[in-house]
C-alpha cells in the first residue's frame, strides 16, 4: 500500500510516502527550493518521493494532508468575528491567500497528480502530529503530547497509542497556546518567529529568570496539570500583523529588540525568563498526562517539542521511563503523520514493532542521495579539482583533517528529514580547540556569536562525556535534548572569569570540549551508534583513533539565511561561499586551496530523474512563447473587432486598427517574443487593478458583513475564543474524542 502524506501553505512544506508502514522517502520543500521554511505547495518534494520510491502517481492508494483545511477557516473567521472591527490587516493579509488556493485544496492535489484518483484523507493537525510521533516509535503502546502553535483549533494535546491505533483525550484550544506564547517572546528579543525559536533557547543561559513571576501574574493563569489560559490583551496574534501588543511593550518596558541590533541584558533575562516558565508547563504536562494514561512511555510531537532543553528535564525527572520524540516535530512532520495516520488509522494495516529496533524512522535519513560516480562526472564538467578514495580512505583523510583543525563541508548519504544535520548534510570540526566556536558562527554560517553547536557522540563513549543514564543504549540519537557534561571533563573557571556577565562568558574555557559546550555546562549531544550511518560512526571511529575523543562539533550544512544542502551543487555553492576549508562529497575530496573559481560562480546540479528535469525545462520555454503568441492573437482579433465596427459605422480611422492587428499577426505567428514587454506591462498593470480591487472588496466584506455579524455574536456572548481565565476551573484541558466515524477522515471540516 503506497501513501503519499502532505503538508503546505503556513511554514516548512514536505512531502512523504509511505509504503505498508515502512518510510521510503521524505523531504522539505525548502531544500529543492532553497527558500527557507517554504510554504507553497511541495511539488517537488512530491516529485522525489515519487522517483524514490518508483511509483507514479496512479500507482498511490491513498494521499494524505495533514489537517482539515475547512476547519481550520472556520478558526479563523470565528477569530476575525471576536476581534472585529480589529483585524483589518491580518484578515487582508490572510484571506486572498486563502481564497485563491487554500479552500481548493483538494483541486491542486488532484492538479499536481494528475493520474490520481483515490480517496484523499484529512486528519486533524494535531492527529497528525501524533501520528508522527508514535507509529514510528519502538512502542506497542505509549502517552502521546503535542504542542505547537496551533493547528485547527487545538494548541496542545494528550492521549494514547496502542498497537495500530492512536486517541486524542483532550486538548486545549486557540489562542491560549505555548507555541504562540513562545514566539511571542522570540519575536519581543529581535528574533523572526517560526524560524528564530531556537535561537532564544540557546540565548536563555545566559540571562536570569527574572520575569519569570511577571509573566505568570500577568499573562496567563497556569493550572497544575500544564493547562492554561492567556490572558488575550497582551498579545496581537489573533487579530493583528505582530505577536505581540503596546500592553506587553509597556509591561517590559520598551519596544521589542531589532533584528540585528545589540542583545542586552534584558533580552536575554526574558529569554531565560520564558524558557524556564516553558520547561515548567511541559513538565506538569508530562506528570499529568503519565498520571491519567498511567503509560510508562511517552511520544512526542509538535512545534515546542523540538525544545531540546525541555526535553532534556523531562527525561532527567524520570517521569516515564522511556521517551521518543519525532525528530520532524514541525508542520514537515506532519506529512509523515498523515501518512501513517491514513495506514494504520484509517486502512488498518498492521503494525509490527520490534523491541529490537530504536524506531522506525531509519535514522531520519530518507532524503535523496547521490553516487560518487554520479558527483565525479559532474566535478569533472564544472573543472573542479578532487582527490577520489574509496571509502575507508576517505574517512581516514578526513579525520586527519579534523584532527588538524580543518573545518569539512560532509556530505554523504541519504539527505536528513527534519531540522537536524544528523552526520549526511553536517559542516564536521574539533570540539577541543578553544577557538572554534567563534569560528564557526562569525566566518562560516555568519550567525550569532553566541549560539552553541551539537557534538556528535559514539554511543560507547557518551556516557564518559556526559551525565547520562547507562540504561539508554542510544539515548539521543535524533540531537532532541540537552545534556550536562560530566564533572570529569570539566574544568576550574578562574576568580576574574566568575566576574564575566552575558555575552562575555563566551570567552570562558569551562570544559576539554569548549566548542560543543554551552554556558550552563549543557549540549545538545548526537549519539551515533553505526546502525544508521555507518560512515559517520567510522569517521568518529577514525578521529577517536588520532585525538582520542570520540566526538565532533556537527553543524548543519548551510550558512546563515539558507535551507541545509540537498545536492552535491547546493554543497559546491556553500563551500565556496564560506570559510570552509575542505568539502567532502560522497568519497570525492575538495581542497579550497586547489580550487581557482570565481566567487560569482554558481554551480547547479540536475536532481532526481535528470532526463526528465531536461524534458521539462525545454517544455517550460517553449511555455513563453506559446503564451505571448496567443496573447498577441488575442490582440490582433481585438483590433480587428474595432476596426471592422469603425469600418461598418463608416468612420475614417477604421484602417488604423486593421493595419495594427495585421502587424500583430505577423509578429505574433514569426516573432512572438517581441510581445514580451507589451504582456508584461499590461500583466502588471491588470494586477495592480486586480489587488485594488480585492482589497477594496475584501475591506468592504470585513466592515459591512464580518464587524455587524461580530457584534451580534459579542451580544448574544456565544463563540468567545478568548475564554478568560476562570479560577473556579480546575483544569483548562478539553476532553474530546478525535477517533470519530471512518468517514470523517475523508472530510476536510
Amino acid at each position: 500500500m503506497n501513501i503519499l502524506g502532505i503538508s503546505a501553505f503556513y511554514h516548512d512544506s514536505a512531502a512523504c510516502l509511505v509504503r505498508d508502514g515502512e518510510i521510503i522517502a521524505a523531504a522539505q520543500e525548502e531544500r529543492f527550493s532553497r527558500i527557507k521554511h517554504d510554504f507553497r505547495f511541495p511539488t517537488e518534494s512530491i516529485k522525489y518521493c515519487l522517483a524514490e520510491g518508483q511509483i507514479g502517481p496512479d500507482q498511490l492508494d491513498f494521499v494524505a494532508y495533514y489537517d482539515k483545511p475547512w476547519l481550520k477557516f472556520e478558526r479563523l473567521l470565528e477569530t476575525y468575528l471576536a476581534f472585529a472591527p480589529r483585524g483589518l490587516k491580518s484578515f487582508l493579509a490572510a484571506m486572498p491567500l486563502w481564497l485563491k488556493e487554500k479552500l481548493w485544496l483538494e483541486d491542486r492535489i488532484r492538479e499536481e497528480l494528475a493520474d490520481y484518483s483515490g480517496p484523499i484523507v484529512y486528519p486533524e493537525h494535531h492527529q497528525s502530529h501524533a501520528a508522527s510521533a508514535f507509529y514510528p516509535s519502538p512502542f506497542k503502546h505509549s502517552a502521546i503530547i503535542t504542542i505547537d502553535g496551533v493547528g485547527e483549533w487545538a494548541t496542545a494535546s494528550h492521549g494514547i497509542g496502542r498497537g495500530n491505533k492512536i486517541e486524542l483525550k483532550a486538548q486545549m484550544n486557540f489562542p491560549h497556546s505555548l507555541g504562540l506564547l513562545y514566539s511571542a517572546f522570540t519575536q519581543y528579543t529581535g528574533f523572526r518567529v517560526n524560524s528564530g525559536e531556537y535561537k532564544m533557547m540557546g540565548l536563555a543561559p545566559y540571562g536570569e529568570p527574572k520575569y519569570k513571576s511577571l509573566i505568570l501574574d500577568k499573562m496567563l493563569d497556569l493550572r497544575d496539570d500544564g493547562s492554561f489560559r492567556l490572558n488575550i490583551e497582551y498579545f496581537d496574534f489573533c487579530h493583528g500583523l505582530t505577536m505581540t501588543s503596546p500592553l506587553f511593550d509597556k509591561l517590559f518596558g520598551g519596544p521589542p529588540r531589532r533584528i540585528d541590533s545589540e542583545i542586552r541584558q534584558k533580552d536575554m533575562d526574558i529569554a531565560r525568563s520564558i524558557q524556564d516558565l516553558t520547561e515548567e508547563i511541559i513538565l506538569r504536562m508530562a506528570r499529568y498526562v503519565r498520571r491519567v494514561t498511567d503509560e510508562k512511555n511517552l511520544c512526542m510531537a509538535g512545534g515546542v517539542a523540538l525544545n531540546s532543553v525541555a526535553n532534556g528535564k523531562i527525561v532527567d525527572a524520570k517521569i516515564f521511563d522511556n521517551v521518543w520524540i519525532q525528530p520532524a516535530s514541525g508542520d514537515a512532520g506532519g506529512a509523515l503523520g498523515a501518512a501513517l495516520f491514513a495506514g494504520y488509522q484509517v486502512a488498518d494495516i498492521r503494525r509490527a514493532v520490534s523491541p529490537a529496533q530504536n524506531d522506525s524512522q531509519k535514522g531520519s535519513l530518507v532524503g535523496p542521495s547521490w553516487s560518487t560516480s554520479q558527483i565525479a562526472i559532474w566535478l569533472d564538467q564544472n573543472n573542479i579539482r578532487y582527490h577520489r578514495s574509496d571509502d575507508a580512505e576517505i574517512v581516514e583523510k578526513t579525520a586527519t583533517a579534523l584532527a588538524e583543525n580543518n573545518v569539512v563541508g560532509w556530505f554523504s548519504g541519504r539527505m536528513e528529514f527534519g531540522p537536524r544535520a544528523l552526520g549526511c548534510r553536517s559542516i564536521l570540526a574539533n570540539p577541543t580547540d578553544p577557538d572554534m566556536q567563534a569560528r564557526l558562527n562569525l566566518k562560516i554560517k555568519f550567525r550569532e556569536s553566541f549560539r552553541p553547536f551539537a557534538p556528535a557522540v559514539l554511543t560507547d563513549d557518551a556516557s564518559n562525556l556526559f551525565e547520562i543514564r547507562r540504561s539508554s543504549p542510544s539515548p539521543s540519537p535524533y540531537m532532541q535534548r540537552t545534556m550536562q557534561v560530566n564533572q570529569k571533563h570539566r574544568l576550574e573557571i578562574k576568580d576574574h572569569d566568575q566576574k564575566l556577565t552575558g555575552l562575555d562568558r563566551l570567552k570562558i574555557k569551562r570544559t576539554e570540549f569548549p566548542a560543543v559546550t554551552h554556558v550552563d555546562f549543557s549540549a545538545r549531544i548526537q549519539t551515533v551508534d553505526g546502525v544508521t550511518n555507518r560512515k559517520f560512526y567510522n569517521l568518529l571511529n577514525g578521529f577517536k583513533r588520532k585525538t582520542g575523543l570520540g566526538m565532533l562539533v556537527n553543524t548543519s550544512f548551510n550558512i546563515r539565511g539558507e535551507p541545509i544542502v540537498c545536492n552535491p551543487g547546493d554543497a559546491l555553492n556553500c563551500f565556496f561561499n564560506s570559510g570552509l576549508d575542505i568539502l567532502v562529497l560522497e568519497n570525492c575530496m575538495i581542497y579550497k586551496e586547489e580550487q581557482n573559481i570565481s566567487s560569482d560562480r554558481i554551480f547547479e546540479f540536475l536532481d532526481f530523474g535528470e532526463h526528465e528535469a531536461v524534458a521539462e525545462n525545454i517544455e517550460k520555454e517553449k511555455k513563453p512563447i506559446k503564451k505571448l503568441r496567443r496573447f498577441g492573437f488575442s490582440l490582433t482579433i481585438s483590433n480587428s473587432i474595432i476596426g471592422t465596427t469603425l469600418w461598418l459605422l463608416n468612420k475614417p480611422a477604421w484602417p488604423y486598427p486593421i493595419g495594427l492587428a495585421l502587424l500583430l499577426a505577423l509578429i505574433s505567428a514569426f516573432q512572438p517574443m517581441w510581445l514580451a514587454r507589451l504582456e508584461s506591462m499590461l500583466f502588471k498593470g491588470t494586477r495592480f487593478v486586480s489587488r485594488m480591487l480585492t482589497k477594496l472588496l475584501l475591506t468592504l466584506a470585513y466592515f459591512f458583513l464580518i464587524t455587524p455579524i461580530g457584534q451580534i455574536v459579542k451580544l448574544t456572548k456565544k463563540g468567545d475564543i478568548k475564554l478568560k481565565p476562570d479560577e473556579s476551573l480546575l483544569s483548562y484541558w478539553i476532553q474530546t474524542d478525535k477517533d470519530g466515524p471512518g468517514q470523517r477522515f475523508f472530510k476536510q471540516y
